[in-house]
């Protein structure tokens, strides 16, 4: 779902970005007053709070790790990555969650040219904002508590995650149809991106709902408003975490499906296979004449690029950290 600059206009790129920067403020904001040294007497609560940027790092690491494995999308001739957003506020909590998969988006597109410069603000809000600070809050939380049965969370997981690909779904077509610079026509557009995000959502919502199985099974600690008496050592699953993310990103080339994702597959089929007429402006140019420059890496054109991508996402929340830690 990472959107191309050419789909934006330089007016909807200054206020998707003008919106992320303030959520992206706000998010830092909300973590840093959790992350504060606390007393003697903290809650175990609040205890577990202060340790959320060293899981913020692995789960971050882990995410981009699971975004290159696109899994084919049975008889579309399409692909899917999960977007992880449900999963990352299961864990970590919205705001944290939010900036955790902000880092990831960042990374993504500097590093390595996935989705546009002018577009970042855009993939900011219609993958990490309305997942973490949407569809959790408004469809996850309600449907679940402590007690809940292994089905309802199932439930609740799958229920949020397609929610919250259609719901960014509806928004790339919005997004494209106020910027105006294609010939997409919308009805048509919207006709392929929301049934087709709805089956990539029900996949990912199948995946976290098993990850979150696991979790209440062997470590409910680690969910973030799961019950528990005593915080457990978390070096082992921090190491665990890391481990799986690096053989996730050494074999994501190999096994990820080549087909196209359900961006590229909706407009394919909407323009029927005709070349897309753009309207390009000095900043669109200015734009991919930056990103060229600064993604070493364009189109993860090596090997490494997953184990690359995974250090710089942590070396980007570290650097998070920090100003956390300064606030």
């Amino acid at each position: 779902m990472h959107m191309s600059d050419a789909l934006i206009s330089p007016s909807v790129f200054a206020a998707t970005s003008a919106i992320a920067i303030a959520l992206v403020g706000i998010a830092t904001r909300q973590v840093s007053r959790t992350t504060r040294k606390r007393s003697i007497d903290t809650p175990i609560e609040e205890v577990r709070e202060q340790r959320i940027v060293p899981l913020m790092g692995v789960m971050g690491a882990l995410i981009f790790a699971a975004q290159m494995l696109n899994f084919a999308i049975p008889a579309t001739g399409s692909s899917g990555h999960i977007v992880g957003g449900i999963l990352l506020a299961a864990i970590l909590g919205p705001w944290a969650g939010f900036l955790t998969l902000t880092s990831v988006i960042v990374v993504q597109c500097l590093l390595f040219a996935d989705g546009g410069l002018m577009a970042l603000g855009c993939n900011v809000v219609n993958m990490a904002a309305l997942s973490c600070l949407v569809a959790y809050p408004l469809v996850f939380k309600p449907l679940v508590h402590h007690s809940s049965s292994a089905l309802r969370w199932g439930a609740a997981s799958i229920a949020a995650s397609i929610t919250a690909l259609t719901m960014g779904a509806l928004a790339v077509t919005i997004e494209t149809e106020m910027s105006g610079i294609t010939a997409l026509p919308y009805s048509r557009f919207i006709l392929f991106m929301l049934p087709i995000h709805l089956l990539i959502g029900l996949g990912e919502g199948l995946a976290t709902a098993a990850v979150i199985a696991a979790l209440r099974r062997y470590r409910p600690d680690l969910l973030h408003d799961a019950e528990y008496s005593e915080p457990k050592r978390r070096s082992f699953i921090f190491a665990a975490i890391i481990a799986l993310a690096l053989i996730g990103g050494t074999i994501a080339g190999s096994i990820a499906s080549t087909d196209p994702d359900g961006l590229e597959w909706s407009i394919e089929r909407t323009t029927e296979g005709k070349e897309l007429a753009q309207h390009q402006s000095t900043m669109h140019q200015g734009a991919a004449e930056t990103q060229q420059t600064i993604a070493l890496l364009p189109d993860y054109n090596t090997t490494l690029s997953g184990i690359i991508g995974i250090g710089a996402t942590l070396a980007v929340i570290y650097s998070l950290s920090l100003l956390l830690r300064r606030q």
